[in-house]
């Protein structure tokens, strides 16, 4: 018999038959008559202890043939139906641990297709520059390039070193956001004086393309000043990609008492309808970008940084064209 295997139901049975056989042989010492009786009641109890046990060891059984499912993968797998004293409030928390378990597993699957995919991103926006540089490498092994010649070509290299090292510098950036290892100290710090900090790395290629970058500041708020910089800079820096020689950008700051509001607009084409629910995705690169636009990764990383500082940011197209970017960092919570 199964139930027998179970070595404590083993040793209940043959307790309860001890002492039924005690029972039994005292009932027959004293009271003969009552021997029969005394036999059939403590055959009842017997039968009334191994059949409940037998349907609980049963119901069991049978969780922990649905556990083995669940983890070997198996995912229509009912745990409803376990719905008696203990064994109800051992299904419950089965079921609890199942459910964690999945999401952990669906979580764990999407972050190794995300991993591929940023990986297969990251090697092929190095893969382009490399490239080049390989390229303007063997171009200068050649003895019969002029010195101008030569200067081009080493300037070119520098370039594109520089945007290597500027994709990793970001990259590393991302992953300490991403892993929630940034930790952010505001300060108070005027407008104007986080404006003209944050655009100071893209005014002078602001004028060799003959733009011109107008700064209307007001008022003052709490950030982390350096990453903030960071942000609106990038956005700055997209606006000037795409604007066209001799275009305008147009950063403006403001305060009230809900949130502290940075407005940045140009002068160019706009955002296409196909790019705007796309335009802070990473990597991603509308079709109209040009040669001078980046890796596709500054406007993504504008975005973590205003929304791990209880922020917004907000891209659309400008009534008299041209892109309007809308940053806001609230004041409480949104």
């Amino acid at each position: 018999m199964k139930l027998l295997r179970n070595r404590e139901m083993y040793i209940s049975l043959m307790l309860m038959s001890f002492i039924s056989c005690v029972a039994a042989l005292c009932t027959y010492l004293f009271y003969r008559e009552l021997v029969l009786p005394v036999l059939v009641l403590c055959a009842l109890f017997i039968i009334l202890h191994i059949v409940p046990s037998y349907i609980k060891y049963r119901e069991i059984k049978k969780l922990s043939a649905d556990i083995d499912k669940i983890l070997h993968g198996e995912e229509n797998i009912n745990l409803e139906n376990y719905n008696e004293g203990d064994l109800g409030v051992l299904q419950s928390e089965v079921h609890k641990m199942t459910v964690r378990l999945r999401e952990q597993q669906y979580k764990l699957t999407q972050d190794k297709i995300f991993l591929a995919d940023l990986l297969a991103d990251i090697s092929h926006q190095i893969r382009t520059p490399l490239t080049s540089i390989n390229i303007l490498v063997s171009m200068l092994s050649d003895p019969d390039m002029t010195y101008e010649k030569r200067e081009q070509t080493i300037h070119k290299l520098y370039g594109l070193l520089s945007r290597i090292d500027w994709l990793i510098t970001t990259l590393l950036k991302m992953s300490k956001l991403d892993a929630g290892t940034v930790r952010f100290h505001r300060e108070d710090v005027t407008m104007k004086e986080l404006l003209e900090k944050a655009c100071m790395p893209v005014r002078v290629p602001i004028e060799l393309h003959g733009q011109e970058l107008i700064l209307v500041s007001d008022g003052e708020f709490s950030c982390d000043i350096a990453w903030s910089c960071e942000a609106i800079g990038n956005i700055v820096k997209n606006c000037m990609e795409h604007t066209p020689d001799g275009g305008t950008i147009t950063v403006s700051g403001s305060c009230n008492p809900l949130y502290s509001e940075i407005i940045i607009t140009d002068s160019g084409s706009g955002i296409s309808e196909e790019d705007l629910p796309h335009i802070f995705e990473r990597f991603y690169k509308g079709a109209d970008s040009g040669e001078k636009s980046g890796f596709g990764i500054g406007l993504a990383l504008a975005r973590m940084i205003v929304t791990e500082q209880n922020g917004t940011v907000k891209a659309e197209n400008g009534q008299n064209g041209g892109a309007v970017f809308t940053v806001r960092f609230y004041k409480g919570a949104v």
